[in-house]
């Protein structure tokens, strides 16, 4: 059985994994992943536009996962549109790579919720068999710390490399060419970024515990089993 203080880390350790499900799971459903403006070239060009006029043919968009929103000013007043990437954007958006995103997300909240199952049942049991004890919940929170960071960066390639704002914006638009203006991170993104955090965190409450890490433990047991072989 696990001591009191054990208990009271590992119990910390659920409650912050619990949270990671509940933030991924919400940052799924918002469309706050990103947001920009788009300048509408061909409208700035036609009339040779400056610095002080621009404003008049800068428009919005922000976008998550799965909806957005996009607001184009081409001089003449914003147009508001809604949209969703599924089925809406299919043809516009790099679809294996940003189902690839969604993906990871669903595999980064399984993992959450398993690392939050383990570490409660080791702060009220005795689970120190191989992956129900301290030894998968390393393994659990690496997992979780890799899916994560690959949200992230492929999500950051999808808007960054693919110039998904810009796809975005020009989506079925046939008489004006629009162009990424300002472009910025929002809130459910950096919530994975914080995800990952607190993954690695646990990573070292588990090692605060008491217990060595996996790579640890096995070069000792590799280094004890090599000097009882010198001795014999």
């Amino acid at each position: 059985m696990a001591n009191r203080q054990e208990r009271i880390i590992f119990a910390f350790g659920g409650i912050l994994c619990f949270t990671c499900v509940m933030m991924v799971a919400a940052a799924m459903g918002t469309r706050f992943w990103v947001k920009g403006t788009v300048l509408c070239k061909t409208g700035a060009q036609l009339v040779n536009a400056t610095d002080p006029e621009l404003d008049k043919f800068i428009g919005n968009v922000s976008y998550g996962l799965f909806h957005g929103q996009r607001v184009k000013q081409c001089g003449l007043g914003g147009r508001p549109f809604r949209f969703s990437f599924f089925p809406d954007l299919l043809e516009a958006i790099p679809v294996n790579l940003h189902i690839s995103v969604i993906y990871f997300c669903c595999v980064l909240i399984l993992f959450s919720s398993i690392c939050t199952a383990f570490f409660m049942y080791n702060a009220i049991g005795n689970p120190y068999e191989t992956l129900h004890g301290p030894l998968g919940l390393y393994l659990w929170n690496f997992i979780s710390c890799l899916c994560s960071c690959l949200v992230m960066i492929l999500f950051a390639a999808e808007v960054k490399i693919h110039g998904l704002s810009e796809r975005i914006a020009n989506f079925r638009e046939v008489n004006f060419l629009y162009e990424t203006y300002t472009e910025q991170y929002d809130r459910s993104y950096w919530l994975i970024s914080f995800t990952f955090l607190i993954h690695a965190f646990n990573i070292l409450l588990i090692r605060l515990a008491g217990f060595e890490f996996p790579f640890q433990v096995a070069k000792e047991t590799e280094l004890g089993t090599g000097a009882s072989d010198l001795m014999y």
